[in-house]
Protein backbone atom coordinates (compact mmCIF):
# COMPACT_ATOMS: atom_id res chain seq x y z
CA UNK A 1 0.00 0.00 0.00
CA UNK A 2 1.79 3.09 -1.29
CA UNK A 3 0.33 6.59 -1.86
CA UNK A 4 2.03 8.29 -4.78
CA UNK A 5 3.37 11.86 -4.91
CA UNK A 6 3.96 12.44 -1.20
CA UNK A 7 7.06 14.57 -0.63
CA UNK A 8 8.46 17.73 0.89
CA UNK A 9 11.88 18.31 -0.70
CA UNK A 10 14.71 19.84 1.33
CA UNK A 11 12.83 19.99 4.64
CA UNK A 12 15.04 21.03 7.54
CA UNK A 13 12.71 20.63 10.54
CA UNK A 14 10.76 17.44 11.21
CA UNK A 15 7.34 18.83 12.16
CA UNK A 16 7.13 21.39 9.36
CA UNK A 17 8.43 18.78 6.89
CA UNK A 18 5.70 16.38 8.00
CA UNK A 19 2.93 18.98 7.87
CA UNK A 20 4.25 20.29 4.55
CA UNK A 21 4.16 16.81 3.00
CA UNK A 22 0.57 16.24 4.11
CA UNK A 23 -0.61 19.64 2.88
CA UNK A 24 1.32 19.38 -0.38
CA UNK A 25 -0.40 16.10 -1.18
CA UNK A 26 -3.71 17.99 -0.96
CA UNK A 27 -2.50 20.82 -3.18
CA UNK A 28 -1.58 23.34 -0.45
CA UNK A 29 1.90 24.60 -1.38
CA UNK A 30 3.55 26.68 1.35
CA UNK A 31 7.22 27.13 2.17
CA UNK A 32 8.69 25.58 5.30
CA UNK A 33 9.43 28.98 6.90
CA UNK A 34 5.82 30.01 6.24
CA UNK A 35 4.53 26.86 7.95
CA UNK A 36 6.85 27.48 10.90
CA UNK A 37 5.66 31.08 11.24
CA UNK A 38 1.96 30.24 10.86
CA UNK A 39 2.51 27.63 13.55
CA UNK A 40 3.76 30.38 15.88
CA UNK A 41 6.73 28.11 16.23
CA UNK A 42 9.44 30.36 17.63
CA UNK A 43 10.17 30.07 21.32
CA UNK A 44 12.87 29.33 23.83
CA UNK A 45 13.16 26.92 26.74
CA UNK A 46 15.99 26.38 29.18
CA UNK A 47 15.33 22.84 30.38
CA UNK A 48 17.41 21.34 33.17
CA UNK A 49 17.15 18.20 35.27
CA UNK A 50 19.56 16.39 37.57
CA UNK A 51 19.57 13.38 35.24
CA UNK A 52 20.82 15.45 32.29
CA UNK A 53 24.52 15.82 31.43
CA UNK A 54 23.82 19.40 30.37
CA UNK A 55 20.72 21.62 30.22
CA UNK A 56 18.80 21.58 26.94
CA UNK A 57 18.33 24.80 24.96
CA UNK A 58 15.16 24.56 22.89
CA UNK A 59 14.11 27.12 20.32
CA UNK A 60 10.53 26.24 19.45
CA UNK A 61 7.11 25.52 20.93
CA UNK A 62 6.06 22.10 22.26
CA UNK A 63 5.71 19.15 19.86
CA UNK A 64 2.42 19.07 17.92
CA UNK A 65 1.50 22.59 19.05
CA UNK A 66 2.95 24.03 15.83
CA UNK A 67 0.80 21.72 13.68
CA UNK A 68 -2.37 22.53 15.60
CA UNK A 69 -1.75 26.27 15.35
CA UNK A 70 -0.73 26.34 11.67
CA UNK A 71 -3.72 24.28 10.55
CA UNK A 72 -6.06 26.51 12.55
CA UNK A 73 -4.66 29.63 10.85
CA UNK A 74 -5.04 27.95 7.45
CA UNK A 75 -8.59 26.74 8.06
CA UNK A 76 -7.41 23.14 7.65
CA UNK A 77 -9.26 20.36 9.47
CA UNK A 78 -6.82 18.45 11.65
CA UNK A 79 -7.79 14.95 12.75
CA UNK A 80 -5.60 13.74 15.64
CA UNK A 81 -5.68 10.27 17.18
CA UNK A 82 -3.89 8.94 20.25
CA UNK A 83 -4.15 5.56 21.88
CA UNK A 84 -2.27 3.32 24.30
CA UNK A 85 -3.12 0.30 22.13
CA UNK A 86 -0.51 -0.59 19.47
CA UNK A 87 -3.17 -2.53 17.56
CA UNK A 88 -5.56 0.43 17.41
CA UNK A 89 -2.65 2.76 16.61
CA UNK A 90 -1.80 0.66 13.56
CA UNK A 91 -5.45 0.49 12.54
CA UNK A 92 -5.69 4.29 12.71
CA UNK A 93 -2.76 4.59 10.30
CA UNK A 94 -3.82 1.91 7.83
CA UNK A 95 -7.38 3.25 7.69
CA UNK A 96 -6.14 6.71 6.72
CA UNK A 97 -3.69 5.33 4.17
CA UNK A 98 -6.41 3.13 2.72
CA UNK A 99 -8.52 6.26 2.24
CA UNK A 100 -5.65 7.85 0.29
CA UNK A 101 -4.40 10.17 3.04
CA UNK A 102 -0.77 10.24 4.19
CA UNK A 103 -0.43 10.28 7.97
CA UNK A 104 1.67 12.37 10.32
CA UNK A 105 3.26 10.50 13.22
CA UNK A 106 4.92 11.69 16.42
CA UNK A 107 7.48 9.20 17.71
CA UNK A 108 10.90 8.61 19.26
CA UNK A 109 13.51 8.73 16.49
CA UNK A 110 15.88 6.50 18.53
CA UNK A 111 14.16 3.38 17.14
CA UNK A 112 14.00 4.41 13.47
CA UNK A 113 16.31 2.41 11.20
CA UNK A 114 17.43 5.40 9.13
CA UNK A 115 18.74 7.32 12.17
CA UNK A 116 22.45 6.61 12.51
CA UNK A 117 22.83 8.73 15.67
CA UNK A 118 20.92 6.93 18.39
CA UNK A 119 19.56 9.56 20.77
CA UNK A 120 16.13 9.39 22.40
CA UNK A 121 13.90 12.25 21.25
CA UNK A 122 10.18 11.71 21.59
CA UNK A 123 9.17 14.87 19.72
CA UNK A 124 10.20 13.69 16.25
CA UNK A 125 7.70 13.75 13.37
CA UNK A 126 7.49 11.87 10.09
CA UNK A 127 4.88 11.57 7.35
CA UNK A 128 3.95 7.98 6.48
CA UNK A 129 2.77 7.35 2.94
CA UNK A 130 2.75 3.57 2.72
CA UNK A 131 3.83 0.17 3.95
CA UNK A 132 4.49 -3.38 2.82
CA UNK A 133 4.94 -6.65 4.69
CA UNK A 134 8.22 -5.50 6.24
CA UNK A 135 8.65 -1.73 6.01
CA UNK A 136 6.89 1.55 6.65
CA UNK A 137 7.60 4.19 4.00
CA UNK A 138 8.22 7.64 5.47
CA UNK A 139 9.06 11.25 4.64
CA UNK A 140 11.66 12.75 6.98
CA UNK A 141 13.89 15.80 6.73
CA UNK A 142 16.51 16.06 3.99
CA UNK A 143 19.19 15.61 6.65
CA UNK A 144 17.69 12.23 7.55
CA UNK A 145 17.32 11.11 3.93
CA UNK A 146 13.98 12.49 2.77
CA UNK A 147 12.04 9.46 1.51
CA UNK A 148 13.14 6.65 3.84
CA UNK A 149 11.84 3.40 5.29
CA UNK A 150 11.97 1.63 8.64
CA UNK A 151 10.79 -1.81 9.69
CA UNK A 152 7.25 -2.09 10.97
CA UNK A 153 8.62 -3.43 14.27
CA UNK A 154 10.90 -0.41 14.72
CA UNK A 155 8.04 1.94 13.89
CA UNK A 156 5.85 0.31 16.54
CA UNK A 157 8.61 0.73 19.15
CA UNK A 158 9.19 4.36 18.13
CA UNK A 159 5.51 5.20 18.43
CA UNK A 160 5.04 3.46 21.77
CA UNK A 161 8.14 4.83 23.54
CA UNK A 162 7.47 6.70 26.75
CA UNK A 163 9.45 9.57 28.25
CA UNK A 164 9.97 13.33 27.79
CA UNK A 165 8.09 14.88 24.82
CA UNK A 166 6.54 11.54 23.77
CA UNK A 167 2.91 11.01 22.79
CA UNK A 168 0.71 7.92 22.95
CA UNK A 169 0.97 6.60 19.39
CA UNK A 170 -0.10 10.00 18.05
CA UNK A 171 -1.15 10.15 14.40
CA UNK A 172 -2.88 12.85 12.40
CA UNK A 173 -4.27 13.68 8.99
CA UNK A 174 -5.27 16.98 7.42
CA UNK A 175 -8.22 17.99 5.29
CA UNK A 176 -7.98 21.42 3.65
CA UNK A 177 -11.13 23.52 3.41
CA UNK A 178 -12.69 24.37 0.08
CA UNK A 179 -11.72 28.01 0.68
CA UNK A 180 -8.64 29.08 2.62
CA UNK A 181 -8.69 32.11 4.94
CA UNK A 182 -6.87 35.21 3.73
CA UNK A 183 -3.17 34.44 4.12
CA UNK A 184 -2.29 38.07 4.88
CA UNK A 185 -4.62 38.13 7.89
CA UNK A 186 -3.42 34.72 9.05
CA UNK A 187 0.21 35.82 8.89
CA UNK A 188 -0.52 38.99 10.86
CA UNK A 189 -2.32 37.10 13.60
CA UNK A 190 0.41 34.47 13.83
CA UNK A 191 3.19 37.05 14.12
CA UNK A 192 1.42 39.07 16.80
CA UNK A 193 0.38 36.04 18.85
CA UNK A 194 3.84 34.45 18.69
CA UNK A 195 5.40 37.72 19.81
CA UNK A 196 3.03 38.17 22.74
CA UNK A 197 3.59 34.60 23.93
CA UNK A 198 7.35 35.08 23.75
CA UNK A 199 7.17 38.36 25.68
CA UNK A 200 4.98 37.05 28.52
CA UNK A 201 6.43 33.67 29.56
CA UNK A 202 4.72 32.12 32.60
CA UNK A 203 8.05 30.97 34.07
CA UNK A 204 11.62 32.23 33.92
CA UNK A 205 12.84 29.29 31.81
CA UNK A 206 10.85 30.40 28.75
CA UNK A 207 10.99 33.16 26.14
CA UNK A 208 13.39 36.07 26.50
CA UNK A 209 13.56 35.39 30.25
CA UNK A 210 14.80 31.89 29.50
CA UNK A 211 17.55 33.23 27.26
CA UNK A 212 18.65 35.53 30.08
CA UNK A 213 18.66 32.55 32.44
CA UNK A 214 20.81 30.58 29.99
CA UNK A 215 23.24 33.51 29.93
CA UNK A 216 23.66 33.20 33.68
CA UNK A 217 24.08 29.42 33.68
CA UNK A 218 26.17 28.58 30.61
CA UNK A 219 29.46 29.61 32.24
CA UNK A 220 29.15 26.56 34.53
CA UNK A 221 28.83 23.99 31.75
CA UNK A 222 32.47 22.84 31.69
CA UNK A 223 32.21 21.96 35.38
CA UNK A 224 28.71 20.50 35.01
CA UNK A 225 29.39 18.17 32.05
CA UNK A 226 30.30 14.54 32.64
CA UNK A 227 32.47 14.57 29.52
CA UNK A 228 32.94 18.19 28.32
CA UNK A 229 34.68 17.20 25.08
CA UNK A 230 31.62 15.13 24.17
CA UNK A 231 28.73 16.96 25.85
CA UNK A 232 29.40 20.58 24.84
CA UNK A 233 29.96 19.95 21.10
CA UNK A 234 26.85 17.74 21.16
CA UNK A 235 24.78 20.54 22.71
CA UNK A 236 26.13 23.00 20.15
CA UNK A 237 25.45 20.58 17.31
CA UNK A 238 21.83 20.18 18.37
CA UNK A 239 21.41 23.97 18.21
CA UNK A 240 22.73 24.17 14.65
CA UNK A 241 22.06 20.79 13.07
CA UNK A 242 19.50 19.05 15.26
CA UNK A 243 16.61 19.71 12.89
CA UNK A 244 16.51 23.40 13.73
CA UNK A 245 17.40 24.82 10.33
CA UNK A 246 20.38 26.52 12.00
CA UNK A 247 20.63 29.18 14.71
CA UNK A 248 18.13 27.39 16.98
CA UNK A 249 15.23 27.91 14.54
CA UNK A 250 16.03 31.62 14.13
CA UNK A 251 16.97 31.09 10.46
CA UNK A 252 13.51 29.66 9.79
CA UNK A 253 11.81 32.55 11.55
CA UNK A 254 14.00 35.12 9.80
CA UNK A 255 13.00 33.64 6.43
CA UNK A 256 9.34 33.54 7.46
CA UNK A 257 9.45 37.25 8.30
CA UNK A 258 11.05 38.01 4.92
CA UNK A 259 8.18 36.22 3.18
CA UNK A 260 5.64 37.77 5.55
CA UNK A 261 6.92 41.27 4.82
CA UNK A 262 6.09 40.80 1.14
CA UNK A 263 2.64 39.41 1.93
CA UNK A 264 1.66 42.02 4.54
CA UNK A 265 3.53 45.09 3.22
CA UNK A 266 4.00 46.07 6.88
CA UNK A 267 6.94 48.13 8.12
CA UNK A 268 6.91 46.45 11.53
CA UNK A 269 7.34 43.08 9.85
CA UNK A 270 10.18 44.46 7.72
CA UNK A 271 11.91 45.78 10.83
CA UNK A 272 11.34 42.50 12.63
CA UNK A 273 12.95 40.69 9.72
CA UNK A 274 16.03 42.91 9.84
CA UNK A 275 16.32 42.41 13.60
CA UNK A 276 16.02 38.63 13.34
CA UNK A 277 18.60 38.51 10.56
CA UNK A 278 21.11 39.87 13.07
CA UNK A 279 19.78 37.70 15.89
CA UNK A 280 20.16 34.51 13.84
CA UNK A 281 23.85 35.10 13.17
CA UNK A 282 24.51 35.67 16.89
CA UNK A 283 22.98 32.31 17.78
CA UNK A 284 25.46 30.65 15.44
CA UNK A 285 28.23 32.43 17.33
CA UNK A 286 26.84 31.15 20.63
CA UNK A 287 26.87 27.54 19.45
CA UNK A 288 30.39 28.00 18.09
CA UNK A 289 31.67 29.16 21.48
CA UNK A 290 29.94 26.30 23.30
CA UNK A 291 31.53 23.77 20.94
CA UNK A 292 34.94 25.44 21.26
CA UNK A 293 34.72 25.32 25.06
CA UNK A 294 34.24 21.57 24.90
CA UNK A 295 37.04 21.12 22.38
CA UNK A 296 39.58 23.27 24.25
CA UNK A 297 38.46 23.24 27.88
CA UNK A 298 38.78 27.04 27.87
CA UNK A 299 36.21 28.79 30.10
CA UNK A 300 36.67 32.00 28.10
CA UNK A 301 34.48 30.59 25.33
CA UNK A 302 31.62 30.13 27.79
CA UNK A 303 32.10 33.68 29.06
CA UNK A 304 31.71 34.89 25.47
CA UNK A 305 28.66 32.67 24.96
CA UNK A 306 27.17 34.11 28.16
CA UNK A 307 27.69 37.69 26.98
CA UNK A 308 26.10 36.90 23.62
CA UNK A 309 23.11 35.22 25.28
CA UNK A 310 22.59 38.25 27.52
CA UNK A 311 22.61 40.46 24.43
CA UNK A 312 20.25 38.07 22.61
CA UNK A 313 17.73 38.15 25.47
CA UNK A 314 17.48 41.93 25.01
CA UNK A 315 17.52 41.78 21.20
CA UNK A 316 14.78 39.16 20.98
CA UNK A 317 12.63 41.02 23.51
CA UNK A 318 13.00 44.21 21.47
CA UNK A 319 12.29 42.45 18.17
CA UNK A 320 9.18 40.78 19.56
CA UNK A 321 7.94 44.09 20.93
CA UNK A 322 8.06 45.39 17.36
CA UNK A 323 6.27 42.31 16.02
CA UNK A 324 3.61 42.43 18.73
CA UNK A 325 2.44 45.72 17.16
CA UNK A 326 1.69 44.18 13.77
CA UNK A 327 -2.07 43.63 14.10
CA UNK A 328 -2.68 47.00 15.77
CA UNK A 329 -0.76 49.05 13.21
CA UNK A 330 -1.99 47.79 9.85
CA UNK A 331 -1.55 51.10 8.06
CA UNK A 332 1.44 52.54 9.89
CA UNK A 333 5.14 51.87 10.11
CA UNK A 334 7.12 51.16 13.29
CA UNK A 335 6.81 53.69 16.06
CA UNK A 336 9.66 55.17 18.09
CA UNK A 337 8.14 54.11 21.39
Amino acid sequence: MIIENVSFPAGVHCETTTLGALLRHDGVELSEPMLFGLGEGLGFVYWDAKSMDLPFLGGRVKPAELTRTATAHLGVALHVRETASPRKAWRDVTSALGAGRPVGLQLDCYHLDHFTTKVHFGGHFVAMYGYDDTYAHLIDTAQQGGAVKTTLASLERARAERGPMTARNLSFTVEPAAERPDLRDAVRRAISRNARTFLTPPIANLGHRGIAKAAGQVTRWLDRATDPSRDLPLAAGLMERGGTGGSLFRNLYRDFLAEAATITDDDNVRLGHRLYAGIASLWTEVSGHIAAAGDTGDHEHLERASALLGDLADRERDAMQVLARVTTSVHSGPSNG
